[in-house]
């Protein structure tokens, strides 16, 4: 098999984020290959941690990436504050004899310095389209441990381990490699939490991650952290918001500032995103039409609800709502030919600390040593058929068949978009449902 077909049958997905298909970012060809290493979401340390411990690894990954996308130039983001790593990716780079293969660029220690679009910008001074991605620009991105899988994949690996940071409210934050399907109470435990009573969980970063509906879920291949916070922690009810409280409040509350729309990330990278409009078009009830579209540029950081905002309020929400009715009716934004950064984009950008600060995370902004549990096997694991963007895979074992880690268990249908899911331990499958398949520990 070549690499595309050795990444797809891998199982190989972005490691955070949507998780979308590997193996289609590298079927295209690119003039920029750019690895995320920014990690810009607060508490979260995955990232960072793999490129000092696996470094070698990433970078034959991240130079294999390469050669498949037949990428003039190849660049590493790091953000500059992480000058021991820096220093030691650049020596690696040299002793493995990549110098004319790649390079890394120091990141400034803002959010969201990790979205695809500001990193595409910081790294090349290329402005991706409004509702694009960075393929319209020469350029594929992916992410540090995506780079490792891509490695371990060119070795006939398949994914089935996962690396997770477990920080907030929890005794002992720590980063932790897991089987995909480990169930999130046992990574919580690790942490030293055992009673959950009180406490809500982010299945992700504070500024992008969703509340966890299930504590009693599993760890997939997207997972990238958890974070344990207080039940009555002021990010987690405004994580709690419902549509219609937004709606309320915005109409009562707003000031038309326009704080949300001058710091907004993709404002600053010229798009036409204006969330204060969308917010005072929902206080006098506009109807959904063409000339409301640019809120369906919005990235969804949550910047501007978390942060810019002097009011409290939900831009973000006023953006989602439109993005919403827009789509029943079938409207789509007309993206303009030319984008230029503002002129004030570089004195506008939020720096991690007073982002940190402002979610009154500080407290909880600790060191999450990295522990190597790679011999750890869970009683049960849950295997997702859908961890992905794309089609959900389908069952290919019964229950009481009998597996081995790395062996298929479900695959999607031929020519679909999608990867095949893998057994994470040896075992047996105890249950298959909708949703996933159980493999109880032989």
């Amino acid at each position: 098999m070549d690499l595309l077909e050795k990444v797809k049958a891998a199982g190989v997905i972005g490691a955070g984020g949507a998780g979308f298909p590997t193996y289609v970012k590298l079927g295209s060809k690119a003039e920029y290959l750019l690895m995320n290493g920014a990690e810009c979401e607060p508490l979260l340390r995955v990232d960072q941690q793999l490129m000092a411990v696996y470094s070698d690894e990433i970078l034959k990954g991240f130079q294999l990436a390469k050669n498949q996308v037949e990428a003039k130039t190849a660049i590493i983001g790091v953000k500059s504050k992480h000058g021991a790593l820096i220093e030691l990716l650049n020596d690696r780079i040299a002793a493995l004899g990549l110098m004319d293969e790649m390079s890394v660029h120091p990141l400034p220690d803002v959010y969201p310095a990790g979205d695809e679009q500001v990193l595409v910008y910081e790294l090349t001074g290329r402005v991706v389209p409004e509702m694009g991605i960075p393929i319209a620009v020469g350029c594929v991105v992916i992410n540090s441990e995506t780079a490792l899988n891509i490695y371990k994949a060119s070795q006939d690996e398949a994914v089935t381990l996962k690396y997770v940071t477990v920080a907030g409210e929890v005794p002992a934050p720590l980063t932790v490699s897991v089987p995909v399907g480990t169930p999130i109470r046992e990574l919580l435990k690790m942490a030293g939490v055992v009673n959950t009573e009180g406490i809500e969980i982010i299945d992700g970063g504070p500024m992008m991650g969703p509340l966890l509906d299930d504590i009693d879920g599993f760890v997939s291949k997207k997972t990238k952290g958890l974070v344990a916070l207080p039940a009555e922690h002021s990010l987690i009810k405004k994580k709690q918001q419902t549509m219609k409280s937004a709606e309320i409040i915005n109409k009562s509350a707003c000031e038309q500032c326009r704080m949300c729309t001058d710091l907004c990330p993709r404002y600053l990278l010229g798009h036409s995103t204006v969330p204060h409009k969308m917010v005072r078009a929902m206080a006098y009830n506009v109807e959904a039409d063409e000339l409301m579209t640019a809120a369906q540029t919005c990235c969804q950081c949550n910047l501007c609800e978390y942060f810019s905002c002097p009011a409290g309020i939900s831009p973000k929400k006023a953006n989602v709502f439109y993005m919403n009715k827009l789509k029943e009716k079938g409207i789509k934004h007309k993206p303009e030919s030319e984008f230029k950064p503002r002129e004030m984009r570089e004195y506008r950008m939020i720096p991690s600390k007073r982002l940190i600060a402002r979610l009154e995370l500080t407290s909880y902004d600790r060191a999450a040593e990295l522990k190597l549990t790679e011999d750890y096997m869970p009683e049960t694991v849950g295997i997702y058929l859908a961890p992905h963007v794309g089609a959900k895979a389908v069952p290919s074992v019964k229950k009481g068949d009998i597996v081995k880690k790395g062996d298929i268990i479900g695959d999607v249908p031929e020519g679909s978009l999608g990867v095949p899911v893998h057994a994470s331990i040896d075992g047996t499958v105890t249950e298959i449902n909708d949703k996933l398949i159980l493999i109880r520990r032989n």
